[in-house]
């Protein structure tokens, strides 16, 4: 019966070499997970950051537009003096 008996240890030694081989899977599993939800995480901040700062470029950009747009309205008007044909 020796047979049955290293077959019964050959069983639980792969046994054992197969849970061990899960937990390292499951394990950076788990890790990779947690590294793709830290990069969606940076990446919704820089996302959010590039928001906010292209509207205050665009509300800058318009208030430049209106202020441009009021001085021109109250530049004085250059009269252009006539020169004088030679006859």
């Amino acid at each position: 019966m020796p047979d049955s008996k290293s077959s019964e240890n050959g069983s639980r030694d792969s046994d054992r070499a197969r849970r061990r081989a899960q937990n390292h899977f499951t394990v950076q599993a788990e890790r990779d997970a947690l590294v793709k939800q830290e990069l969606a995480a940076e990446r919704a901040a820089s996302d959010a950051k590039t928001a906010k700062l292209r509207a205050l470029r665009l509300a800058k950009e318009e208030a430049d537009r209106e202020t441009a747009r009021i001085a021109a309205e109250n530049a004085p008007v250059k009269k252009t003096a006539k020169k004088a044909k030679a006859r």
